[in-house]
């Protein structure tokens, strides 16, 4: 019987002290630690909160409007100084070429100043109308709206800080073309300084349209040609003197926002420029900029639900 005892107690002596070395799986499973209950006290408030009160947990508070702005307009400001100053330097040049083809033509007076001021805030129209509606086309089709979706950003800084970025990345191009428009038509350069007001009002009404028509369109190539059209647009309606215009291709040129951009540069070449005037285009392309760039938002949130 002891003999029987021992032999049993000397069997079964593995598997209470330990794991015997053939079972590894045992082992494994004994060295797994136990998370102790005082560490999960943290969570027991929030549940009770959320048990008696009946409602979810409040989240964090939301990305405020400018902060996020200025984040949007720095990162594509830095992507548009990679990817697109090759096509600032397309539209400068067209713009000094459109002139240099003017001159011709056009010998001063009133004319050349319709002439120059039109070339400066068509490389604006280029970039911001045309290229911004490709991208937000592109960027509706490929499936990056859902990327900015996922940000904690409001849809209005994505709209105007991508609009800001793209108007502000024409500033270099239109100096460059008023500058050498000013020497080839002879005209005064006393007040360029009034394309600080110009180039980002100018530039925020043709963004937001151009913004709004590349999420409005069906496909990315119809974001595409509507770009194309309103560039050309532009270039028709802003370069070519609007008195050798019939009266109906006028009224088509007054719904164009960047027409009082060129009207409010144009009248400063004079030797006394009616400033009343100016601040009256300037307000328009204000008033314009609103419009298009609350229509651009509308448009990125619908888009963004699809």
């Amino acid at each position: 019987m002891r003999r029987n005892a021992s032999n049993g107690s000397s069997q079964s002596g593995p598997s209470e002290n330990g794991p015997s070395e053939t079972d590894p799986s045992e082992g494994e499973q004994r060295d797994v630690s136990v998370v102790p209950a005082d560490a999960l006290r943290g969570a027991a408030p929030a549940a009770e909160e959320r048990h008696v009160t009946g409602r979810p947990a409040e989240l964090g508070p939301r990305a405020r409007l400018w902060p996020s702005l200025v984040a949007v307009y720095r990162a594509q400001l830095s992507r548009a100084r990679v990817a697109r100053i090759p096509l600032l330097f397309v539209a400068t040049f067209q713009s000094i070429g459109i002139m240099i083809l003017m001159r011709g033509v056009v010998d001063g007076g009133g004319e050349a100043q319709a002439v120059v001021a039109g070339s400066a805030v068509l490389v604006v129209a280029f970039v911001a109308l045309n290229l911004l509606a490709q991208y937000f086309g592109q960027l509706r089709a490929s499936g990056g709206l859902d990327h900015y979706a996922t940000l904690p950003v409001p849809p209005a800084a994505v709209v105007l800080g991508t609009a800001g970025a793209y108007a502000s990345f024409t500033a270099p191009g239109t100096v460059v073309t008023a500058v050498f428009g000013c020497l080839l038509f002879g005209l005064p350069m006393t007040h360029l300084w009034v394309l600080l007001a110009v180039i980002p009002l100018a530039g925020a009404a043709l963004a937001g349209l151009g913004a709004a028509l590349g999420l409005l369109a069906p496909r990315p190539e119809f974001a595409t040609l509507l770009g194309q059209l309103g560039m050309s647009a532009a270039l028709l309606l802003g370069v070519l003197p609007p008195e050798r215009m019939p009266q109906l291709v006028r009224l088509a040129r007054d719904l164009l926002p960047s027409t009082y951009g060129v009207e409010a540069f144009a009248r400063t070449f004079g030797e006394r420029p009616d400033w009343g005037f100016v601040l009256g285009d300037l307000a328009v392309c204000a008033a314009v900029g609103v419009i298009s760039l609350a229509v651009a938002t509308w448009a990125y949130r619908r888009a963004a639900v699809r």
